[in-house]
């Protein structure tokens, strides 16, 4: 079995919408990025990369190249699925930390779509704010925090 942790943070911009685990929610902001900036995702696939000792992200999608630009993460997120060879995503667990949009109304369709893509036992998610506390608690951002239990097929 391997264990990895992921970490993104984005901040806000004008827009009307945010994407989590490929799913579209209305919002009065949008969350800037290189990509689509779905924060949850990018955790996501840091928390795989980490458990299989693989480069990060940033160096398998860099943000200095444009074929990247506007990038759809669940796509991104099924190349990083084509690295693990011989491992399969058991279980996701997924930390938010946003002041705003409220997720609870989409859980279940974050979960079911990331559990599908990753073909995953399970996919745990949970969101919190952080109290006014910092950036993220004035509501400038978003923070994901994700960690990820794979074991090795059988051969």
């Amino acid at each position: 079995m391997r264990i990895g942790h992921g970490i993104d943070f984005h901040r806000f911009k004008d827009g009307d919408q945010i994407t989590l685990g490929g799913i579209v929610i209305p919002h009065d902001q949008a969350l800037d990025g290189h990509s689509d900036a779905d924060v949850l995702t990018h955790a996501i696939m840091d928390a795989i990369l980490g458990a299989l000792g693989l480069p990060d992200i940033g160096e398998l999608f860099p943000n200095t190249d444009s074929k990247f630009k506007g990038a759809n993460s669940i796509e991104l997120l099924k190349e990083v699925l084509k690295l693990t060879e011989t491992y399969k995503v058991i279980n996701v667990d997924c930390v938010l930390v946003l002041e705003a949009p409220k997720v609870s109304p989409y859980k279940s369709e974050i979960t079911e779509n990331l559990k599908t893509i990753l073909g995953a036992e399970s996919v745990g998610l949970k969101a919190t704010t952080a109290e006014g506390l910092g950036a993220l608690g004035r509501g400038e951002g978003v923070m994901a925090s994700v960690t990820a239990l794979l074991t090795k097929c059988p051969s």
